[in-house]
């Protein structure tokens, strides 16, 4: 299952689209989406979702 971000609480850091293995992470219409096709979750490359591990706001979260 991929991961989200919850578009009304991002603050648009940018620091989930740098920390993405997969790059699938983009700015889209004034804030951060995650591409479901390329989000693995970080399996296989790190214990947790990076994403979530470094968003301030706590906005990456399971789709």
């Amino acid at each position: 299952m991929a991961y989200k971000i919850k578009s009304a609480e991002c603050t648009v850091c940018g620091a989930c689209e740098a920390e993405c293995p997969n790059i699938a992470i983009s700015l889209k219409k004034g804030t951060y989406v995650i591409d479901p096709a390329k989000c693995t979750e970080c399996q296989g490359q790190f214990d947790s979702p990076q994403c979530a591990a470094v968003c301030p706001a706590d906005c990456c979260v399971p789709a």
